[in-house]
């Protein structure tokens, strides 16, 4: 250890050390939020700071470790441990026979003679056209914890976790330190086979293990469909109402987004071919969630499935298909997904894991026609690069082993249960306020005010009760719309619906004295 200079009293401290900064060390290393560091780290980032901010000069002597630590309270050994640690990092200097010093190193990065304002500072920062757009959309906002009528979340409760486990023990022991290094771009073989064997069985699709790409999530897949697909200025059709996320992928790509309106039977197409037809760029693609339309959870008729399909063969535009919970299907099968009756291979097919499994499992797919597989690949390594391996490599096996299968019927007859008892528990306590329409699948249930309830203070009154509701006026682009808000009913048992109806109630009455 180097030698340091004779010891210096308690006066000698402050001779160096200006009072004000003591106390500053002092409040520092004794403020609760720094509580987690150790004690000579603390100290070391308390002089840290001080000469980032100037408040210590460059050449500017420090205390000796023995003064210091006899003014902070500390033993010596913990300023040493605090010094060495910046003398390494370059902010002092030490001098055998003369001390400790700030190093001529720290000036650059220190604001000289700027005093620090009390609070946070917040600058102005330049931001392009596209980054200032997303942030003005706000992003995509998920539902974290499942509270009352968030819409989306599923029961995590029932997951068989106990198969989940072992099958992930076997991964780790059958790959070993394999299953620890990065997984192709494209995703793992044997997932993207389950995948493929699972869509073509239960989805009706047209799909092999070289036309799956395993993503992160659904809304990639919509990222990479709004980026590789169009141009920022593009067109692209999309069902009014939509869904929140792929029209905020849409506008944060720059593309132009063209409404269609909605009826019961899904989107009219005829106001797709009207559209077409108007003057401009014609529209590269065309979004559809036709399983469960999302907000409104109709069900696309299969004649108007066969004319879009038609309308992208002969205009050479994309079919961007985002199939999120077929699998909660109530009243008879679900119909086949557009993919699969597509002769022409101009559908991309999104599904995702998390409203089926569970939201913390972060696996979405895309199938995809052969020309896009390579381009959409490659633009995925842009991205994140790949998805984690062992949870794929488990995923592949829960669904091999029927485990998958058998927690989705479980599961539908759980949903199916929860919808009835929340259409039954609106009619009982909402009934002066809301209208439910009862979907046929899904995980969430829409219901548009019979009176005059002002939606956004609905929402906010609801929130600050610990109820999530997703407002339905800001998934319309027209005006022509009822006001609303979807409830989201799979995460939730019959009792704790009961309760959370009663305290809406609760709530919108509040809103309407």
């Amino acid at each position: 250890m180097a030698r340091c200079s004779p010891p210096l009293s308690l006066s000698d401290t402050g001779q160096l050390f200006k009072h004000a900064q003591l106390e500053s060390v002092k409040a520092w290393i004794g403020d609760p939020a720094h509580g987690a560091l150790p004690l000579h780290a603390r100290i070391q980032r308390a002089l840290r700071q001080l000469i980032l901010d100037g408040a210590l000069d460059v050449g500017k002597p420090l205390p000796a470790s023995r003064a210091l630590a006899r003014s902070l309270g500390v033993s010596r050994d913990t300023v040493e441990s605090a010094y060495s640690q910046l003398h390494a990092e370059g902010f002092i200097e030490r001098r055998v026979g003369s001390g400790s010093f700030v190093s001529e190193r720290a000036q650059a990065s220190s604001r000289r003679g700027t005093a620090r304002r009390p609070g946070p500072q917040r600058e102005s920062v330049r931001l392009s056209q596209r980054g200032a757009a997303i942030l003005q959309g706000g992003g995509v906002r998920d539902f974290v914890a499942p509270r009352p009528f968030a819409p989306g979340v599923p029961e995590t409760r029932s997951f068989p976790l106990r198969p989940w486990e072992r099958l992930e023990r076997q991964v780790l022991k059958d790959y070993g330190t394999q299953a620890l290094r990065h997984s192709p771009p494209q995703g793992v073989e044997p997932l993207r086979r389950a995948i493929a064997d699972y869509v073509n069985l239960e989805r009706g699709a047209r799909a092999t293990p070289e036309r799956v790409l395993v993503l992160t999530s659904s809304q990639q897949a919509l990222a990479l469909c709004a980026t590789v697909l169009l141009d920022a200025g593009d067109r692209i059709f999309i069902e009014d109402p939509v869904y929140h996320g792929a029209r905020k992928a849409f506008d944060a790509a720059g593309l132009e987004c063209v409404p269609v309106p909605l009826d019961a039977d899904g989107l009219r197409v005829e106001h797709l071919l009207e559209a077409t037809q108007a003057p401009g760029e014609p529209a590269g693609a065309v979004f559809l969630t036709p399983s469960h339309q999302f907000p409104t959870g109709a069900t696309l008729a299969l004649d108007r499935r066969l004319a879009i399909i038609e309308w992208a063969r002969e205009h050479q535009g994309w079919i961007i298909e985002d199939d999120y919970d077929s699998e909660f299907h109530y009243a008879g099968k679900p119909t086949a997904c557009v993919q699969g009756l597509d002769p022409h291979e101009r559908t991309i097919y999104i599904g995702t894991f998390t409203k089926s499994l569970f939201p913390g499992l972060r696996i979405g797919y895309m199938v995809l026609p052969p020309p896009l597989v390579a381009p959409m690949t490659v633009a995925r390594t842009l991205l994140d690069g790949h998805s984690a391996p062992i949870p794929q490599l488990t995923l592949a096996r829960f669904i091999e082993g029927g485990h998958f299968g058998a927690h989705v019927r479980t599961m539908r007859a759980v949903y199916a249960e929860r919808r009835d008892v929340l259409a039954r528990l609106v009619r009982q306590h909402l009934a002066d306020f809301v209208e439910a329409r009862v979907p046929a699948g899904g995980m969430q249930m829409p219901c548009v005010f019979i009176r005059d309830v002002p939606e956004p203070e609905a929402v906010e009154s609801a929130r600050r009760a610990g109820i999530d509701l997703l407002g339905l006026t800001g998934l319309h682009m027209s005006s022509h719309h009822k006001a609303g808000f979807l409830m989201g009913f799979a995460a939730h048992a019959p009792h704790e619906l009961d309760v959370a109806v009663k305290k809406l109630a609760h709530v919108l009455r509040a809103l309407c004295r």
